[in-house]
């Protein structure tokens, strides 16, 4: 695993970026881990560290950790009511849409019921396309294939909403084994150097539970998917790291 960079950090609260493939935390399903997110930010500070929203074992990017549990239980609650802007960089299969809304209801697969048995829960992500490429090579049953880079701004926090959603509306990201193909999995694990889910959390802004102050972060790619970029001629559209505080716009009386 990469040495974590962190992103923030001030006196109640800490970003980070999170390695692709590092656990957030020890969970039932970790038998056999012995690295986890958690616990190396929490060595590397030397203080406790409350985490205060999730991020999926394969996507990598920007996570936030309060240091108290006051400000944890603050962000908690502004993270689950969606008090904030999220922003994710994704490859996918063909030529998505140049802009759509995917308002597709979905059930929970947390595994403790059947899927069929849980209720369909609105969800809402609001992609755009950023970029395209097309390949001189017969990856499934076309002669050519094409990828797009997305953007994605999930509106609600479902599990995996944005794998899910993309899949459904037929533009799997590479790297997914759970909603996408693996022929064009293994193609760009094999040919391309990139043997990972190819979804990114490049962007979180919410305000500051103390400064009142809206915190913007955003977060560089790893080095595999920034050099996918540059392969694909998509070196314009790299995020970096960087992190801004601004004032909160005035609220109407």
């Amino acid at each position: 695993m990469p040495s974590l960079t962190l992103l923030y950090q001030d006196a109640h609260l800490v970003a980070v970026h999170k390695p692709a493939g590092l656990l957030v935390h020890r969970t039932a399903l970790a038998r056999g881990e012995r690295e986890f997110l958690l616990q190396r930010l929490r060595d590397r500070l030397n203080q406790r560290v409350y985490p205060v929203h999730r991020l999926d074992r394969p996507t990598s990017g920007v996570m936030v950790f309060a240091l108290t549990p006051d400000i944890a239980a603050r962000l908690c609650e502004a993270f689950a009511e969606q008090q904030l802007d999220k922003r994710y960089l994704a490859v996918v299969r063909g030529i998505a849409p140049e802009s759509e809304r995917l308002d597709y209801p979905l059930r929970d697969e947390n595994g403790s019921r059947p899927k069929a048995e849980m209720p369909a829960m609105p969800a809402v992500t609001d992609i755009t396309r950023l970029d395209s490429v097309e390949l001189p090579v017969q990856v499934d049953r076309y002669p050519q294939a094409r990828y797009s880079l997305v953007e994605a701004r999930p509106l609600s926090g479902r599990h995996h909403q944005i794998r899910r959603h993309l899949s459904r509306r037929g533009y799997p990201i590479i790297g997914d084994t759970r909603h996408g193909k693996s022929v064009h999995n293994r193609f760009f694990a094999r040919h391309l150097e990139a043997p990972r889910l190819l979804l990114a959390a490049t962007g979180l802004a919410f305000e500051h539970p103390v400064f009142k102050q809206r915190l913007t972060l955003e977060c560089a790619l790893d080095a595999p998917m920034a050099a996918l970029f540059e392969h694909f001629g998509w070196a314009g559209h790299l995020p970096v790291d960087r992190q801004r505080l601004t004032p909160l716009p005035a609220r109407n009386p």
